[in-house]
């Protein structure tokens, strides 16, 4: 608890949820606003350039640099940044663990700006979303209140970047209300209003009026009719057809631009060296997105105009998402959904002198914005509010209404699912679960030791020394007054006869029994503290440590620590040899630190030696899960050096030996890979001794591997390998159980690492214990004893100890084993965590090596 002195979670309320949001509002505008001009002067830039410089030449140039630096910037710096940014604020709004920060904000803004100057057909709507949103959570970090609060405020400052980019806050309130999280809670509906409402209001302000259609200084006019009503039905399902054929063609460029094989930087750089190429090609009016949307919204019939410019923009906005490009599809759609509107007014008017093709091309925009989007009233709205005209209100609902439901028919379900799921990423209202559905009083424990304020620092030390507890809290009147803990009482320099008073922490964190389970992994998360103490009215009720709750549920809600990005995919072997499969089983033993690797092969020899097992070696290679580890390119010198030591050793010893390299996402899921394809016994690993993971027992990889390997495990945790003789004196203590017997048996393999070699069975006893029980003590003496091939002097005695990892570190100090070996159940892991973590303060308590055995778990 040392990193929660002093701390005081901020009051929350309404008023501070509202005080946020307006700081969101005013950030995220001006995110937007920056966005808005940097991409403009760009482009106008650009535009400029092919008055000097040929276009066929100059603009493929452009958009092929600045391709390449916008998606090399988001690889280096910011993988999250890729794309629209809209399936990355869901999932992070479902708790799926995909970081939204200011690095990412920033980077997703400088990397627009350059892809969209660059001249590739995208938006800049979608990217201000994830801006908003990405600044909402660093804000959210900063002043830290609960995992509900967090996620208003991603939705509000979400909901204020596409109100700021299209000058509509009504429609960044929807937006909120509609796709990102479908809550009218008044706490959702109150901050949102607020956040959208001074982006609308700032942007405009900043903007010069309407940052997206410029009527006003426009020709425009619309009209409408009761006898259109069958021709806006008509252009309902010609949008909504189109509108599913965009969807699956946008799905389909993702998958065959990650057939490529090729970098983010090279992909978004052909992107923008073929928009170049094509956009060259083309009249002038195709070089400016915005004044294009304008033009055809305003122009004179022009049905040839408008399809080359519906097919062109679909093809090029299907080549350039595809490639990962920063960048959206709103602008796309809107362009794309007024050339339709366009080509059916024209048509309409032709034929029976009705209508205004305007009309229909801003209703086609609204219709094919909710048949991309799914979001019907969304698109009602933006288009409403850009234009304020109520002309268009009801051919705007019609077209809209009857799009959606016709391109969900012919595809179901959202788009930014679909994009989420091609990264493994499955998104379920339901996976908070246990987080959501328990609160703090369901998991606490009631009883609850404390210490009172007048006791005095030679009590305190005694209560501590009689407990396996490592803090208490510190009541006065039975209501909580601070917190004490271990380290404080190493820390302060004070005399035996000092109050507690002077030294506890006072005003630590607390929960009520009423706060769900997420609120309490945050907290315990945020603050990096082991226990939550509960409180009711300032009266302790109860305490939450980390051992309460499963491990892997503070994984799921840590986003800080936790996976950033797309799930793992499988491994990948870019590195193999195989020998001779003439063993009685296999023995896999990870390599990677190179100072140890060459002593654990030794001991992990013995074993297979002993056991006439095959070694398998296996080394893992790293990357980022934004890159295929069947795609990436990765030098393999230093792995394979490693891996020769480990065939020179097998050779000496005539030990068949495989060996491989794999290129993963994630070590734990390597291993366990490699355990179930080669079908291993028994896994040899390297261990630190300890962790400073958050809910964690023994670090990330290592609980994975003990909770979810089948095979018999061995941990090593190494202690002065430089001396000659450190594998002579062997001390092992026993505790019953199955494991006993795993640890045993791989004694008489082990200890032929040392010379004259002794082995010391111990099991130890409170001292109230007056005649021990120790049948297991001599029954493994004698399976010892038994072993032909043992050579080593084996004594048993039991000691006696306040606690087992009092009695062995001081056993171990006082005698000076090199050696000592704990075997452990799978079950009995995570009860010593809760009773201490026996392996874990041995390991740290001692100098020694620390060898760890689990069996397999089927046994």
């Amino acid at each position: 608890m040392s990193k929660a002195r002093g701390l005081r979670l901020p009051f929350w309320s309404m008023g501070y949820a509202n005080a946020e949001a307006s700081m969101i509002g005013i950030v995220a505008a001006l995110s937007a606003v920056l966005l808005k001009q940097g991409s403009g002067c760009l482009g106008t830039w650009r535009v400029h350039s092919t008055q000097f410089v040929p276009a066929w030449l100059i603009l493929p140039l452009i958009g092929m640099s600045f391709g390449f630096l916008a998606g090399w910037l988001v690889q280096r710096l910011a993988p999250e940044a890729a794309g629209s940014g809209i399936p990355q604020v869901k999932a992070s709004l479902a708790n799926i663990p995909i970081k939204l920060s200011w690095r990412v904000e920033g980077i997703k803004l400088l990397s627009t700006i350059i892809s969209l100057g660059s001249g590739i057909t995208l938006g800049r709507q979608g990217p201000t979303v994830q801006i908003g949103a990405s600044l909402a959570a660093g804000m959210s970090r900063t002043f830290p209140t609960s995992p509900e609060h967090r996620r208003q405020m991603i939705a509000a400052g979400a909901g204020a970047g596409l109100s700021a980019a299209f000058n509509a806050p009504i429609a960044g309130v929807l937006f909120i209300i509609e796709e990102l999280l479908q809550d009218l809670s008044g706490l959702t509906l109150g901050t949102a209003i607020i956040a959208c409402f001074i982006g609308g209001v700032i942007s405009r302000l900043l903007g010069g009026g309407s940052l997206q259609l410029n009527l006003q200084s426009m020709e425009y006019f619309s009209s409408f009719s009761l006898l259109e009503i069958p021709i806006f039905l008509l252009l309902g399902i010609f949008a909504g057809l189109l509108g599913a054929i965009f969807n699956l063609g946008l799905i389909f460029s993702v998958k065959t631009y990650r057939g490529l094989h090729i970098s983010l930087p090279l992909r978004v750089a052909r992107t923008g060296l073929f928009c170049g190429l094509i956009v060259s090609a083309l009249p002038e009016y195709y070089r400016d997105n915005t004044g294009l949307r304008e033009y055809m919204i305003a122009s004179q019939p022009n049905p040839s105009f408008a399809a080359i410019t519906l097919i062109a923009q679909f093809i090029l906005t299907l080549i350039a998402f595809g490639s990962g490009a920063p960048g959206g599809l709103f602008a796309p759609s809107l362009i794309l959904g007024s050339c339709l509107g366009h080509l059916v007014g024209v048509c309409e008017f032709q034929l029976w002198g009705l209508g205004c093709p305007t009309t229909y091309a801003l209703a086609g925009m609204g219709g094919f914005f909710s048949a991309v989007s799914k979001v019907p009233i969304t698109a009602i709205v933006i288009v409403f509010e850009m234009t304020t005209d109520f002309n268009l209100v009801l051919p705007l609902m019609i077209v809209s209404v009857i799009s959606y439901l016709v391109a969900d028919q012919l595809v179901p379900g959202s788009l930014y699912d679909k994009l989420l799921l091609l990264n493994g990423i499955k998104k379920d209202a339901t996976r908070e679960g246990v987080l959501t559905q328990l609160t703090a009083q369901d998991v606490m424990q009631e009883r609850v030791e404390t210490l009172e304020t007048q006791m005095s620092v030679d009590e305190v030390i005694q209560a501590f020394s009689r407990s396996h507890h490592r803090g208490f809290p510190v009541v006065e009147n039975c209501k909580l007054v601070g917190v004490v803990t271990e380290s404080d009482l190493q820390k302060i320099p004070v005399s035996r006869d000092t109050p507690l008073r002077e030294i506890m922490r006072p005003q630590p964190v607390t929960v009520t029994p009423k706060q769900t389970l997420s609120n309490v992994l945050y907290l315990l998360d945020r603050y990096q503290i082991s226990r939550l103490p509960v409180v009711e009215r300032q009266k302790l009720v109860g305490i939450i440590t980390r051992a309460d709750i499963i491990p892997a549920e503070a994984d799921h809600l840590n986003c800080e620590n936790g996976v950033s990005g797309p799930q793992p995919e499988p491994s990948y072997v870019v590195y193999q040899t195989r020998s001779p499969n003439i063993g009685r089983g296999r023995l896999l033993v990870t390599v990677a630190n190179p100072d140890t690797a060459e002593t654990l092969l030794q001991m992990a020899a013995t074993i297979a030696r002993d056991r006439h097992y095959e070694l398998e070696c296996l080394q893992i290679i790293l990357i980022s899960r934004h890159s295929s580890p069947s795609e990436t390119q990765v030098n393999t010198t230093k792995s394979r050096r490693l891996l020769r030591q480990a065939k020179a050793l097998a050779k000496k010893w005539h030990i068949p030996i495989h060996t491989q390299i794999r290129v993963a996402h994630d070590i734990a899921q390597a291993i366990l890979e490699t355990i179930n394809e080669r079908h291993i016994d028994l896994i040899f690993m390297g261990w630190k001794g300890n962790t400073s993971t958050p809910g964690r027992i023994f670090g990330n990889v290592v609980d994975t591997i003990i909770r979810q390997a089948a095979c018999d495990v061995v941990l090593v945790k190494f202690g002065n390998i430089s001396d000659s003789n450190h594998f002579n004196r062997w001390l092992v203590p026993m505790a019953g159980g199955p494991n006993v017997t795993k640890a045993v048996k791989l004694l008489p393999a082990l200890v032929t690492l040392g010379n004259n070699t002794q082995i010391h069975l111990t099991q130890v006893f409170k001292p109230s214990e007056l005649k021990p029980d120790i049948t297991v003590l001599e029954e493994s003496t004698h399976q010892l004893m038994r072993h032909r091939n043992l050579q080593s002097t084996v004594v048993a005695a039991p000691v006696q100890a306040n606690s087992v990892c009092e009695g062995v570190i001081n056993l171990v100090q006082t005698e000076r084993y090199d050696v000592v070996v704990l075997g452990a159940s799978r079950e009995g892991l995570l009860q010593q965590t809760i009773q201490g973590n026996i392996p874990e303060t041995i390991a740290s308590g001692v100098e020694s090596t620390v060898i760890l055995v689990r069996g397999e778990i089927n046994s």
